[in-house]
């Protein structure tokens, strides 16, 4: 009978791995590759010996398993079985890791439930933040009340809306908490604004530059309502199709955090609504050296945002969801971060974060494309998006700070700044 189960995956001679995320990691003394599903449609990580991923590696659609052996062969010296390679199928196959069947069947399963939803549900409760209102409101005060924090936001209300835009860090909150609480914190106090576009980097964006939802976000405060009038006119301004993506909202959280936050600063001291926006990378754009503005979908959707803003009988805010380097082992670097190297990194990211400052958007992006984006700057796209849109005369510096994550020899570096 379990013969009879097997998928069409399990009994394939070209099998072929899903999108996945692969760390390296040390553990006792031996080499371990950590791999996740970025989409979360396998919702168990899993931890493999060395040569298990190497095997896994060559799952790519091309290599028959013939393939596979020889490649172990040459690569370990030793002679692996057929049903060994079998087995190995079988088991990420069950974990939903393979591009199957039987994950073909999940995910139809899992994306008409996302679209018949009216709610984009908590994707990172419970692990980055908790589910529960009293928790999460007590982990995100300690955001601004610790060390690190600005100190406790003011309930009165703003006197004059002096802040037209933040940006604030998506990097988990456990990490960069403190960052977050900086730029909320100026917004809560400084800005009167109704409705907040949120532009967040999309990390596994298609085809489509930009993608939104009409579908409210929840939170451990309750729902962030969208804003479905501004919504439907940005689509209509736009070239392109904002919703052609949508799905990529569903387990995203460059905007997930930006929700959560606001509801904590905002959330019973005035209505508001959001416009959540996804923006996908702009390194093709790299190749040729020109502003991204000149691409005929940049222009249009930028554009399209100004008119709307325009036409909105409502305050309006930006909030870019960013963070800044990606550098180490985890991203491809090879060797230990020294302190000259993360001395560079830190001196780079501050040459742009001058660029934010002055609200320049082509100074932005030649710092980015000078080097190819060099540091791998996940927030490029955003940024730049919000540096064209938001018409203020400077920002500020809130905030800088990094992550270092010694096992996997990789550190990622975030900042909070407000625009006036």
């Amino acid at each position: 009978m379990a013969d009879e189960q097997k998928t069409l995956a399990a009994q394939s001679t070209v099998p072929k791995l899903r999108l996945i995320e692969a760390v390296p990691v040390e553990v006792e003394q031996s080499t371990r590759i950590y791999i996740r599903d970025p989409l979360n449609y396998a919702t168990e990580p899993l931890l493999l010996p060395y040569a298990t991923y190497f095997i896994a590696s060559h799952f790519d659609g091309q290599h028959s398993l013939l393939d596979i052996q020889e490649a172990f062969s040459r690569q370990f010296g030793q002679v692996i079985l057929r049903d060994q390679i079998q087995d190995i199928i079988d088991q990420l196959d069950a974990h939903y890791y393979l591009d199957s069947a039987r994950f073909a069947e999940l995910q139809h399963e899992v994306l008409e439930a996302f679209r018949r939803s009216p709610v984009r549900e908590m994707a990172h409760a419970d692990t980055c933040y908790s589910s529960q209102t009293e928790e999460c409101a007590a982990q995100l005060a300690g955001f601004f009340c610790g060390d690190e924090g600005p100190g406790v936001v003011s309930q009165e209300a703003p006197e004059q809306s002096r802040v037209q835009g933040i940006i604030a860090p998506h990097i988990d909150l456990r990490v960069g908490g403190p960052c977050y609480a900086w730029a909320y914190k100026e917004l809560a106090e400084q800005c009167d604004a109704d409705v907040f576009v949120l532009l967040g980097t999309s990390h596994y964006g298609l085809s489509h530059l930009f993608i939104t939802t009409e579908k409210d976000y929840n939170t451990p405060y309750g729902l962030v309502h969208t804003n479905r009038e501004f919504i439907r006119g940005l689509q209509s301004r736009y070239t392109g199709d904002l919703f052609a993506d949508e799905v990529l909202h569903r387990t995203e959280h460059s905007l997930e955090f930006q929700a959560v936050f606001l509801q904590h600063v905002l959330g019973g001291k005035r209505d508001f609504s959001v416009v959540p926006v996804l923006v996908s990378s702009f390194h093709h754009l790299l190749r040729s050296k020109n502003p991204p503005i000149e691409d005929p979908h940049v222009a249009s959707f930028i554009q399209a945002l100004k008119e709307t803003i325009a036409h909105s009988d409502q305050k309006v805010c930006l909030v870019a969801g960013v963070d800044f380097a990606h550098v180490g082992q985890k991203f491809g670097d090879r060797g230990e971060l020294t302190p000259q190297f993360l001395d560079w990194v830190e001196a780079e990211d501050r040459v742009l974060i001058r660029a934010l400052e002055e609200v320049d958007a082509t100074g932005f992006f030649q710092q980015i494309a000078k080097d190819n984006d060099r540091r791998r700057v996940c927030g490029f796209a955003p940024m730049y998006t919000f540096l064209e849109t938001i018409g203020a005369a400077e920002g500020k510096l809130l905030k800088y700070d990094r992550s270092l994550d010694q096992q996997t020899q990789s550190s990622v570096s975030f900042a909070s700044l407000a625009f006036y």
